[in-house]
C-alpha cells in the first residue's frame, strides 16, 4: 500500500508544530521564566533548545522518513540484523496511549471552560466563588466523562479523514485561528495597565533574583522545559517523518517546527503576566494559574467573558492539535504493524482510549482516594510515568540509535538529515552528538526519577 503524504510543506510544519504545542506551553514556560530570572531564563532556554531539542527532534523525523514507517517498523527497517532496538517501539506505542488517557481530560478541561464562557455561564458566577466551578466540574464524573469522550469522538474523526484531507486540513485551520488568537490576545494584554510590571517580571534579566534561586536550578528548569516542551522520544514526531517529502533537509524543517513552539510559548506569557500585574493578582503555576487565577481576572477586566471565550478557545485549539497528531501514530502504529485498513484501526484505537481514559475521569471524584505511584493520584501517576520516564529514555534511544555503530549509525543518519535544501548537519558534531548529548539527556531522566 502506497503511503500517504503531506499535501505541502506547511501542512507538514503546522501538523508538527501542533504536536509539540501544547498546555504546556501555556501554563508551565511563563510562570517558570517568571521565577527564573525572566530574560536569562528564556535565553538559557532556547540555548538548551538548540543543542538538545533540535537536534533529537532531528533523529526522530530521520527515522521516521528512511523508513516511511511508524516506530516499531521503522526500525525493524533500519537496524542490523539480530538486534532489538524495534522494542523500543513498543514503549512508543504505550507512551502514546498513556498520554492520551489523560491528555483527553485535560483537553476536555478547556472546552468545558470555552463553553463556559461562551454561553456567559461564569458571568452568573459571583468573583469570589469562580475559583469553586474547577472543583465542582472534578467532582462531577459525568460533564468530565462527556468533554473527554467529545474529545475523543471529534479526534479520531478527523483522523478517520486520512492525513490530507483530515490531519492536515483541519490542523492548518485550527494552527491559523491558535497563532491569530494568541497575537491578539497578547496585542490587548499589552495595552493592560498593568502590562509595563508584568513585561518586567516575565522578560526583564534579572541577576539578583537568579542568584537568590541559585545558578543550577535556574539552568535545570531551562533545560528540563527546552526537552519537554518538543514531546520528543515516544515517536509522536517520528511518524510525521514518515509522510514528508525528500525536499528540505531535517535541521530546516525542525528548526521552523521549534521556531512555531517557541512562539506560542513566550507570547502565552504577554497574555497572562499584563492581565496579572493589572488586577494585582500573584501568577501561580498549572492548573491554579488557567483555571482558577486567570478565570477570576476575566470575571473583572472589562470585555472578560470575550477574552476568557478566546482565551480557552486558543488553549482547546493547543491542546487538541496535540489529541490529534497523537492519536494519527496510534492509528498508523496500527496499520503498519497489523496491516488493518484505517477505518478498522480507527474504530479500535477510539474504543481503547474512550475507555482507558475512564480511570483519570474518575481519578477526581469516585475514585479519589486511589493512590499510586509515591502517593500520587491516577493522572499523577500516569503523567509522571511519561514525562519522567517513557519521555527521556525514549529520546536516549532514539540518539544512541542514530549516533552508535551497533543501531542505525551516524552516517546514515546525517545523509538522511542532509537530504534537500536547506541547513546541513556538519560532520564536526559528530562528537558532541554522540558523546555529550547522551549525557545531559540521562542527567534528565535521573533528575526526574530522583
Amino acid at each position: 500500500m502506497k503511503r500517504d503524504t503531506f499535501g505541502s510543506r506547511l501542512g507538514f510544519i503546522l501538523v508538527s508544530a501542533g504536536c509539540a504545542i501544547g498546555i504546556g506551553n501555556v501554563w508551565k514556560f511563563p510562570y517558570m521564566a517568571g521565577e527564573n530570572g525572566g530574560g536569562i531564563f528564556v535565553l538559557i532556554y532556547l540555548f538548551f533548545l538548540v543543542i538538545m531539542g533540535l537536534p533529537v527532534m532531528t533523529m526522530e523525523l530521520s527515522v521516521g522518513r528512511a523508513s516511511r514507517k511508524s516506530a516499531v517498523e521503522a526500525y525493524k527497517a533500519l537496524e542490523k540484523p539480530g538486534s532489538h532496538w524495534h522494542l523500543h517501539g513498543w514503549l512508543c506505542l504505550a507512551g502514546c496511549a498513556l498520554l492520551m488517557m489523560y491528555y483527553t481530560t485535560v483537553s476536555g478541561w478547556m472546552l468545558l471552560y470555552f463553553v463556559k464562557f461562551l454561553t456567559g455561564r461564569m458571568a452568573e458566577i459571583p468573583v469570589d466563588q469562580i475559583g469553586g466551578v474547577f472543583d465542582s466540574m472534578l467532582a462531577d464524573p459525568r460533564e468530565m466523562g462527556i468533554a473527554m469522550a467529545v474529545t475523543v469522538a471529534a479526534g479520531f474523526g478527523v483522523c478517520s479523514l486520512g492525513i490530507r484531507n483530515g490531519l492536515e486540513r483541519i490542523t492548518k485551520i485550527m494552527m491559523v485561528c491558535l497563532l491569530i488568537l494568541i497575537v491578539g490576545l497578547a496585542g490587548y494584554g499589552l495595552t493592560l495597565s498593568g502590562a509595563k510590571e508584568g513585561l518586567a517580571f516575565y522578560l526583564k534579566p534579572d541577576l539578583a533574583h537568579v542568584s537568590s534561586v541559585g545558578l543550577g536550578k535556574v539552568v535545570v528548569g531551562a533545560m528540563n522545559q527546552a526537552f519537554f516542551t518538543l514531546s520528543l522520544g515516544i515517536a509522536a514526531i517520528e511518524v510525521f517523518g514518515s509522510y514528508m517529502s525528500d525536499s528540505f533537509t531535517l535541521y530546516s524543517e525542525a528548526a521552523k517546527i521549534c521556531i512555531l513552539d517557541t512562539f506560542v510559548a513566550i507570547f502565552s506569557g504577554l497574555i497572562i503576566f499584563p492581565a496579572c500585574f493589572s488586577y494585582h493578582v500573584k501568577p501561580d503555576s498549572g492548573p491554579a494559574l488557567i483555571f482558577l487565577t486567570l478565570p477570576k481576572i476575566f470575571a473583572e477586566m472589562p470585555g472578560g467573558m470575550i477574552f476568557g471565550s478566546m482565551f480557552f478557545l486558543f488553549m482547546t485549539f493547543a491542546s487538541f492539535s496535540t489529541v490529534i497528531t497523537v492519536f494519527e501514530n496510534l492509528i498508523t502504529m496500527a496499520i503498519d504493524n497489523h496491516g488493518i485498513s484505517r477505518a478498522t484501526a480507527v474504530f479500535l484505537n477510539f474504543c481503547f482510549i474512550l475507555i482507558a481514559s475512564v480511570p483519570c475521569v474518575l481519578g477526581y471524584n469516585v475514585w479519589s482516594k486511589v493512590q499510586l505511584i509515591r502517593g500520587m493520584d491516577i493522572m499523577s501517576s500516569e503523567d509522571f510515568l511519561v514525562s519522567n520516564i517513557i519521555l527521556p529514555l525514549g529520546a536516549l534511544i532514539y540518539l544512541l540509535f542514530c549516533t552508535s555503530k551497533s543501531g542505525w549509525g551516524f552516517k546514515n543518519y546525517q545523509a538522511e538529515c542532509n537530504k534537500g535544501k536547506g541547513i546541513q548537519l556538519s560532520s564536526s558534531l559528530r562528537f558532541y552528538l554522540s558523546y555529550i548529548l547522551p549525557v545531559l539527556i540521562l542527567f534528565i531522566l535521573v533528575s526526574g526519577l530522583i
